[in-house]
């Protein structure tokens, strides 16, 4: 890169481009696309008018020319974050933990003696009544955690 390209790209802010493309790294942006975007962006514009720019602005036309530099990288990225937050919704409950909503309607018909309501007879109702969607998988020896039967969890 030339001396005259230095100038003005000194006044670029990373930090707010990455945050601007939603990326964790500035090692996510390969070397010689942050070059090129620099380039692109001296071609297009004069240098006197690029050093007159708040940096801001410059920081805009390299995200700009980055975005379309790494249009398939930046895809990939976005993809990986959806399958991430994919994978930590879901859960099954009871196992290793995990929070869930219950719909009280679920509930109407349990048969609960009002007068003699035993808590843990409720709470094995409720269990059952919540287990009997999951299937019983017969690859329990091959989990890597240990489920914990020592009481219920609501």
């Amino acid at each position: 890169m030339s001396e005259k390209h230095t100038y003005w790209s000194v006044k670029l802010d990373w930090l707010s481009i990455l945050q601007i493309l939603k990326l964790e790294s500035i090692n996510q942006i390969p070397e010689f696309k942050r070059e090129k975007a620099i380039k692109k962006v001296t071609k297009t514009y004069d240098i006197d008018t690029l050093m007159e720019m708040d940096p801001i602005e410059l920081d805009k036309l390299v995200v700009h020319e980055l975005r379309e530099l790494m249009r398939k990288e930046l895809n990939n990225i976005k993809a990986r974050k959806k399958e991430r937050l994919e994978q930590r919704s879901k859960f099954v409950p009871f196992k290793n933990g995990g929070v869930f909503k219950i719909n009280p309607r679920d509930f109407k018909d349990l048969d609960i003696d009002p007068e003699n309501a035993d808590p843990e007879e409720i709470l094995k109702q409720i269990a059952k009544k919540l287990m009997k969607d999951d299937d019983d998988d017969s690859d329990d020896d091959k989990k890597k955690y240990k489920e914990d039967t020592t009481g219920y969890y609501i």
